[in-house]
């Protein structure tokens, strides 16, 4: 017997630009981005991190924005004018009692209808250079799933990806898709952002969707580079977009569901999960003791 289901399938703007720290021009940008993927027909938008304003840490936390910000006001009114679902995919986000890293899902209307908070905040040292989120915004600790036209939808946020578990509670949760916009460093992009992003895909049997900053060095500032390479990936692992290092582009992929569901029957591994027998399972050492050669 045929099967006669109609497809089902989401096409998502796939997003990147120069960001630096002119919040003006970096607002026309997304604007820009939302307006013509949405006249491609995108059903959801995504924007890359830190796309409304990148600089050092200091200077993106002295300009933390609200909702109510005139710069996410100008997005909220692009996605009600072209009915599509922006998700901002992170920014300083100012609150009463601190500031976090967050990702703000905006409707067709143009209200806000969820949001998310960064995890895994970046704190490392790269070529050198010290990089302390946490001294400057406070992690989250809730994650959030996002349904358009029917597909669930993960959402995390760039430093999220070195961190499996994070996936695989959102797929295990359905999530069909991952969201993972970021503003990844060149040395670090240029080594590793594309077989990370090929993995969740693939260990998660997901869809990947990650817009992207790309960002070279500016007079004035001690803002990082950023690797740009904004990609989409199918739940096999193909690479399916790449915006390479343009300083603005904008693409729609339309995501096959049923992919998804092929690559989880052929590798069932989300039900095949065995948590209870590592996480807490006790870990032994096999060591080998060698006798000293008789001389």
């Amino acid at each position: 017997m045929s099967d006669h289901r109609t497809p089902r399938t989401l096409r998502v703007g796939l997003t990147q630009w120069h960001a630096t720290r002119d919040t003006a021009r970096n607002t026309r940008l997304a604007v820009d981005a939302i307006r013509e993927t949405a006249a491609d027909g995108a059903d959801l938008v995504l924007l890359p991190e830190n796309g409304l304003m990148l600089g050092s840490n200091a200077q993106m936390r002295e300009k933390a924005f609200t909702p109510d910000s005139p710069e996410v006001l100008a997005l909220r009114e692009a996605a009600r004018e072209t009915g599509a679902v922006v998700v901002l995919g992170g920014m300083k986000h100012r609150r009463p009692d601190r500031v976090t890293n967050s990702a703000l899902v905006i409707d067709g209307n143009g209200a806000i209808m969820g949001t998310y908070d960064k995890v895994h905040l970046f704190d490392a040292r790269v070529d050198g250079v010290s990089f302390e989120a946490s001294g400057v915004e406070r992690a989250g600790d809730e994650l959030l799933l996002l349904e358009v036209k029917g597909v669930t939808m993960g959402i995390t946020i760039c430093y999220d990806v070195r961190f499996p578990e994070l996936y695989r509670t959102l797929a295990r949760a359905g999530a069909e898709v991952l969201l993972v916009p970021a503003a990844f460093t060149r040395t670090t992009g240029s080594a590793h952002w594309e077989v990370l992003l090929r993995a969740r895909a693939i260990e998660n049997g997901a869809h990947v969707v990650a817009s992207a900053t790309v960002h070279g060095t500016e007079p004035g500032t001690d803002a990082f580079e950023t690797y740009g390479h904004a990609l989409a990936v199918a739940p096999w692992g193909e690479v399916l977009a790449d915006l390479g290092e343009a300083p603005y582009a904008c693409r729609v992929v339309e995501l096959d569901l049923a992919l998804v569901e092929k690559a989880r029957t052929t590798l069932p591994v989300l039900e095949q999960v065995r948590s209870d027998a590592y996480l807490r399972a006790p870990v032994r050492i096999a060591a080998s003791h060698q006798q000293e050669p008789v001389s």
